[in-house]
C-alpha cells in the first residue's frame, strides 16, 4: 500500500516537473516556486550556473549545489533517448523504482 503510494506521488512529481521549470534558465522567482526551494538555495543555484555554466543533469546539480543532496527526483531524465509513444508508463515504472529506492534506503537494505 505505502509503496503504491509512494509510486503515485513521485509519478505526479515527475509529471509536474515536466512543466515545471528549466533549472538552467530559471529565474530567482521561478525557482522559488519549487517546493522545498527558498531563497538560500536558489541563490545557491543561480550563482552556480553562472560560475560553472549550464547544469548537463540532475546528477550535476546535485554535486555542484551544496544543500541539496538528499533531494530525490523521478522523470523522464532518466531515460537515454526521446519515448516516442505515450510517456506516462515509462514515467510510472521509473517513479516505482525510486519508491522502491526511497523505502529500501528508508528500511537500512540500501
Amino acid at each position: 500500500m505505502i509503496k503504491k503510494l509512494l509510486t503515485v506521488i513521485l509519478a505526479l512529481f515527475a509529471a509536474a516537473a515536466f512543466a515545471a521549470v528549466d533549472v538552467n534558465k530559471a529565474t530567482q522567482a521561478d525557482l522559488e516556486s519549487i517546493k522545498g526551494i527558498g531563497p538560500m538555495i536558489s541563490t545557491k543555484i543561480i550563482d552556480e550556473r553562472k560560475k560553472g555554466g549550464p547544469f548537463k543533469d540532475w546528477d550535476d546539480v546535485i554535486t555542484r549545489v551544496k544543500g541539496i543532496g538528499n533531494l530525490i527526483i523521478a522523470d523522464a531524465s532518466i531515460f537515454p533517448s526521446l519515448i516516442t509513444t505515450n510517456i506516462n508508463c515509462a514515467v510510472m515504472m521509473a517513479a516505482e523504482k525510486a519508491a522502491d529506492l526511497v523505502l529500501d534506503s528508508h528500511h537500512g537494505r540500501a
